[in-house]
């Protein structure tokens, strides 16, 4: 029996290697911890979800994907300043670390120092594989029809990130809140980890 392919509303597990440009593996599920989703709701990258479709059960795909459709542009504008003053533990803070803030708005805003200055820390508030062509490497485990709850909870998911996107003008996956943080965006700063 030929199993069901991979589209709308279908509950899809799978199994993936993410490499980012260098081929360095940074990320992955395994068959231990796969990675679910329901089709066609965006929670997932859009690049990996539109070449996921039409796959079946069992199905192995060497999958690439351009920046953006994946992890976006690389934005000059959300690397910037902040005031050493502004860091928790600010002599301990080194290069690669990364921190929480909580823009005006209200949303968690996640930034890596890149470069320690005497007065004030580089940081940059991009996703670390922005402007990278990505490479996946997957197996699709089961394809099924996924069920109304499923459905459901996709959909509400996808309403209420469209809704924080146009509400707080928010770009692709609202990935870059940089314009809220500059001066004294920056609420609250925490260290991730």
């Amino acid at each position: 029996m030929a199993g069901l392919t991979v589209g709308p509303d279908t509950y899809v597990t799978l199994s993936y290697t993410l490499f980012d440009e260098r081929g360095e593996v940074v990320d992955r599920a395994t068959d231990a911890e796969p990675l679910s989703y329901v089709h066609g709701y965006a929670q997932i990258l859009p690049g990996l979800e539109r070449q996921l479709s039409g796959m079946r059960a069992g199905d192995k795909a060497e999958i690439l994907v351009e920046p953006s459709e994946a992890f976006g542009e690389h934005d000059d504008a959300g690397v910037f300043e902040v005031d050493r003053e502004d860091f928790p533990e600010s002599d301990e803070v080194g290069p690669g670390d990364e921190f929480v803030a909580q823009s005006p708005d209200g949303e968690p805003l996640a930034m890596r120092v890149v470069k320690v200055l005497p007065e004030a820390f580089v940081v940059d508030t991009n996703h670390p594989l922005a402007g990278q062509r990505v490479r996946f490497e997957v197996e699709v485990a089961n394809v099924r029809a996924a069920d109304e709850n499923e459905i459901a909870r996709a959909q509400a998911e996808l309403e209420e990130r469209a809704h924080q996107d146009t509400c707080c003008g928010h770009d692709h996956g609202g990935e870059h809140h940089h314009e809220h943080v500059h001066g004294d965006g920056l609420v609250q700063l925490s260290k991730k980890g």
